[in-house]
């Protein structure tokens, strides 16, 4: 009761972020799933972690729902007839955007946003739309206060899409994260560049290699979250992952990694996961209740479990110390890395998971972004900060040897010199030919920038100073960055130039 007497009296919460955290401390006073002790122990030395998803899942953690069908159909459970036109539009998504639930509580997928908006615009200018985007965006930033929520662009361009870029550029948002879903067969450069040129001014949007995703699922894909390649019309259960540094110091040399620890942590951490998979689908309810599986806008079929990994780097200089060989440095270095990646993805590929038709019945690899409390621990496969190669040449070669096992997302970040906004050319030139090495998604800030990308996610550096002095900040993810910038000392990443 202290915890919740303390989230009570906080001075630094909102009203609503202590409403949300005692939703968690109430769903975290029961325990439902079987944990065997040997899982507890690998969560008690962090080498496996939960994410806080919770001790009762009651709804997936990601939800894609297909807003084209909303759009046609409207919404019986809402009372929403089909939008016919622009502000009809806006208003129903803002409805329905409310009640799409998932682990933050609050959407984390918006949609393909320009094509929906596109076939309501013709009979506006482009001031008028603008001025309906503004509402609609200030909107979104300011109810949705959490980062971890993105809405989609492209491949083709629109008319809406520009727009939302110009906008963007102007109002400089933290939500939702965009994302260009890029392909240089289908996109025009000259709207790649404007996303590129956008992203130097407030960090959005970021870069999807369309032509790598979008045969990832049968069916269409979206990005949702931070950068997660998901189903449309469905989703992620559930996210949990192996805190790889952490079981790499459990181990007493290399071989007893390969051949006790990490089958061990890999073993725990499929079972948990089909452990919470059961419960959401067979006793928590939601597959039954929700007006979203009613209506058509997801299918239990489309969801899937997304097996993470973290700190690949940091595992590999901890298995490799005292040889002063380094992750993203030398060749043994990158092979043992390379080693480790194909074990856990041969095991993840033959591990059976329930109620995952759309993945062949299988979990899915992601490079998870890391946590407020992670030291010493890189995200997903980067090479840490402060340790990027001189070229970025070399990293992105690096980068697209290590994004190649990994469907359901990876990323990585590059903070830019001013100078790059005045050649969206050579931005787009890179993206090029990150794209052909086989990144399958990036971005960028500027340098200067107030807005940050931290890991997958958007934040101001002006609101994490505020949370610094104690002061009450609008949005959750402010409380997650303002630590994971200062521990993974993200002011240090690597400026690049072009």
């Amino acid at each position: 009761m202290t915890d919740v007497l303390d989230l009570i009296k906080s001075r630094k919460l909102a009203y609503e972020q202590k409403v949300l955290s005692l939703a968690h401390a109430a769903e975290n006073s029961v325990d439902v799933l079987h944990i065997p002790e040997k899982t507890k122990y690998y969560f008690e030395k962090n080498a496996i972690d939960h994410l806080f998803e919770g001790n009762a899942p009651y709804r997936p953690r990601y939800i894609l729902p297909d807003y084209d069908k909303f759009i046609e159909n409207g919404s019986e459970f809402l009372q929403l007839d089909p939008p016919k036109d622009l502000d009809e539009l806006l208003n129903s998504l803002m409805i329905l955007y409310r009640h799409v639930p998932s682990i933050t509580s609050f959407p984390v997928y918006l949609g393909n946003l320009d094509k929906m908006i596109e076939p309501f615009i013709a009979e506006y200018s482009d001031d008028e739309v603008r001025k309906k985007l503004k509402l609609f965006l200030n909107y979104l930033d300011r109810t949705i206060t959490d980062s971890f929520c993105h809405a989609n662009l492209g491949p083709e361009y629109t008319r809406a899409g520009r727009l939302i870029l110009e906008v963007e550029k102007e109002v400089q948002n933290a939500i939702p994260n965009l994302t260009l879903k890029y392909n240089p067969d289908i996109t025009p450069d000259e709207m790649g560049e404007l996303a590129l040129n956008t992203s130097l001014f407030c960090a959005n949007p970021a870069i999807c290699n369309h032509k790598l995703n979008k045969d990832t699922y049968c069916c269409d894909y979206g990005i949702a979250s931070c950068y997660n390649i998901l189903p449309l019309g469905g989703g992620a259960y559930t996210l949990s992952r192996i805190v790889l540094p952490k079981a790499a110091k459990l181990a007493k040399n290399i071989d007893d990694f390969f051949h006790t620890i990490l089958p061990d942590c890999l073993q725990s951490m499929g079972d948990y996961m089909n452990e919470r998979v059961s419960f959401l689908v067979e006793e928590s309810g939601f597959f039954e209740s929700s007006f979203l599986v009613k209506e058509g806008l997801i299918d239990k079929d489309k969801f899937v479990g997304m097996f993470g990994i973290v700190g690949l780097a940091d595992c590999t200089n901890i298995l490799l110390e005292g040889t002063g060989k380094r992750y993203g440095h030398d060749a043994d270095a990158d092979d043992l890395a390379d080693k480790i990646m194909h074990t856990i993805s041969d095991f993840v590929t033959s591990f059976p998971a329930k109620y995952s038709p759309i993945a062949e019945d299988h979990f899915m690899l992601h490079a998870q972004v890391g946590m407020d409390y992670d030291k010493d621990v890189t995200a997903g496969v980067r090479i840490p900060v402060g340790d990027e190669p001189e070229n970025i040449s070399d990293h992105l070669r690096h980068s697209a040897r290590f994004h190649e096992l990994i469907p359901t997302g990876c990323s990585d970040i590059f903070s830019m010199e001013t100078t790059a906004r005045n050649n969206p050319a050579a931005m787009l030139d890179i993206v090029k030919g990150a794209f052909s090495l086989g990144v399958k998604y990036i971005s960028f800030y500027e340098e200067n920038s107030d807005l940050v990308r931290i890991t997958g996610y958007l934040v101001k550096k002006s609101e994490m100073e505020k949370y610094r002095n104690d002061q009450v900040v609008l949005q959750n993810t402010t409380q997650l960055g303002a630590p994971n910038y200062d521990s993974n000392k993200l002011d240090q990443r690597k400026v690049r130039g072009v």
